[in-house]
């Protein structure tokens, strides 16, 4: 029996190509081929300018491909409101002014109210769920009433996270979530998504891979085309690096067998 080419279990980007000028003579990603499997866990790296923020917009249908086909567990992408209804999406840089007195409670709601409408109301098990992912964060309910703009920016980076776990994600879409952020900060995000890994599709993009190294189960690096991906240990080496950062970049390799860079990768 021969298998459906979009599995329900699957996100695919076929082919997928897109630019951001009119002319689309310099493309942003280029034929980009791969699966992502339900569960996974999976980090996209590669050099600044790579494609990886416009991949995860991509697949949140804020950009529309120029070619190909994303389908998300059997959904295609044309159906943008029911793909995005499963998606947390976490951007790399997030703009709430520091001169608007928003609570740390109004943030979070933010991603429920995206949903309904801003005018509908949020009703008790949405409250409940909003103190539910606060506390996955290790935040406890007196954070609900303090000013976002007076958090630091690990905390303020853990409220952010605990908005996209209101909503029930089925995927997770995270740019850069340690970026600047602090130690403790960055352990209590990881945690939490390693609590759901299986159950949520995690994907995140970042430059450092290391903290995530020994937990995720696929790494994609790209150059605005894939360049390489598979296990950590398929992925970084000498050769594969090279080709992407234009440079050598050191490697380790540690018990586990797996190898990595020794340093960031900004």
């Amino acid at each position: 029996m021969t298998k459906h080419p979009y599995d329900k279990d699957e996100i695919v980007f076929e082919n997928v190509s897109f630019s951001y000028t009119p002319s689309n003579t310099q493309l942003a990603l280029e034929n980009v081929s791969l699966r992502i499997k339900r569960g996974e866990f999976v980090a996209i790296i590669g050099p600044n300018g790579s494609g990886k923020t416009t991949f995860l917009r991509l697949l949140n249908c804020t950009l529309k491909p120029n070619s190909g086909r994303i389908v998300v567990f059997g959904i295609d992408s044309k159906e943008k409101d029911r793909i995005q209804r499963m998606m947390g999406f976490m951007p790399q840089k997030e703009y709430i002014s520091s001169g608007f007195p928003i609570l740390v409670r109004d943030v979070i709601m933010m991603g429920l109210t995206a949903r309904k409408g801003i005018l509908s109301k949020i009703t008790g098990s949405e409250s409940e769920r909003v103190k539910m992912s606060l506390k996955a964060v290790a935040l406890d309910e007196r954070f609900l009433h303090k000013k976002f703009d007076e958090l630091s920016g690990g905390l303020r980076q853990r409220v952010l996270f605990a908005r996209c776990l209101a909503v029930n994600p089925e995927i997770l879409l995270l740019d850069e979530p340690f970026n600047g952020v602090d130690v403790p900060s960055q352990e209590v995000i990881l945690r939490t998504i390693l609590k759901m890994k299986g159950d949520v599709t995690v994907i995140m993009v970042t430059h450092n891979i290391n903290p995530i190294l020994h937990h995720i189960d696929r790494v994609i690096l790209l150059k605005n085309r894939v360049i390489a991906e598979g296990s950590p240990d398929e992925v970084l080496t000498n050769e594969n690096l090279k080709r992407a950062y234009g440079a050598e970049i050191p490697i380790i390799y540690c018990d586990e067998g797996y190898g990595h860079p020794i340093y960031d990768t900004h």
